[in-house]
């Protein structure tokens, strides 16, 4: 079965990325893929951990069993370091692909104050600048920027509805050009695009509820939502979509984090669903 339309058609791989016992994953609730096409996927049960598989589904080992709580999601830049966000002990920890802790973004345990980094962060990001962009989702309602050393240069947002104001910001991903996109879920069902210092630009509306973002060397926005995948433009123009409630059974239910290899294939983490992580080929449209 074929999903999506046009240039952007994809077919699922049925069985990929079984765990290393033969079994799928518990919740996956992130996805991402380093330069050498390794699959780091996050696992949030029975044991909270880092999984990583080939680009063929094969389980190549895992880590972070002694340091990960509630991962939330993932995200790595051109030099392969690894950031997660962990909403479970309020931190951002950036690693090595083998699972070293290089550098530490809030305090383990210790959840922020108001308006403060971090309480039950979403997503980590690089800007083309260099900046680490944070969604601070469940407990803030705010985008927090970094700079690579970990000093903290603005903060923007607070729940609402308003432009710039965010019911649930569960995810971010900054373009070519720098502008930062955020998944605003739960009410708002919408994606708000800022400017590099949280200046509001434009707002985008979702179909089911934004949860996971990517964004190609194109600009080519990917977007993650409770029944299925959308594909925009960097305009905000729908290129394609599947699984609107009701769709097929290949398609995911619950899709949460999402990624796009150099190949042009799409990764799917599913949260609150069995058969958690798809592996979707793109193939040749129209």
């Amino acid at each position: 079965m074929i999903l999506g339309s046009g240039k952007y058609s994809y077919q699922v791989v049925k069985g990929w990325g079984q765990g290393p016992d033969g079994r799928t994953l518990g919740i996956a609730s992130g996805v991402a893929v380093d330069s050498q096409d390794k699959v780091y996927v996050l696992d949030r049960e029975p044991n909270p951990a880092m999984v990583v598989y080939d680009r063929d589904g094969r389980f190549l080992s895992s880590w972070g069993e002694d340091f990960l709580s509630l991962p939330h999601d993932v995200f790595i830049d051109s030099e392969d370091r690894i950031y997660i966000a962990d909403c479970g002990d309020h931190t951002v920890r950036i690693c090595t692909t083998t699972g070293e802790i290089l550098q530490t973004l809030g305090t383990p345990n210790e959840p922020g104050g108001y308006g403060e980094p971090f309480n039950q962060p979403t997503r980590a990001v690089i800007a083309p600048s260099g900046d680490i962009y944070v969604s601070d989702g469940y407990g803030q309602h705010q985008i927090h920027r970094f700079s690579s050393d970990g000093t903290l240069l603005n903060t923007w947002g607070k729940e609402g509805e308003l432009p710039g104001q965010f019911t649930l910001p569960h995810n971010v991903f900054t373009d070519r050009e720098g502008r930062v996109l955020v998944a605003d879920r739960e009410t708002n069902n919408r994606i708000q695009i800022f400017d590099p210092d949280g200046g509001f630009l434009s707002e985008w509306p979702g179909r089911l509820g934004p949860c996971g973002l990517y964004i190609d060397a194109d600009n080519t926005v990917y977007i993650a939502e409770g029944g299925g995948v959308s594909i925009f433009n960097r305009d905000g123009k729908l290129l394609t979509c599947w699984n609107v409630l009701g769709g097929p059974d290949d398609a995911p239910h619950g899709a949460h984090g999402i990624w796009v290899d150099r190949h042009g294939d799409i990764y799917i983490g599913e949260v609150g669903v069995e058969n958690l992580l798809h592996k979707f080929v793109r193939v040749s449209g129209e």
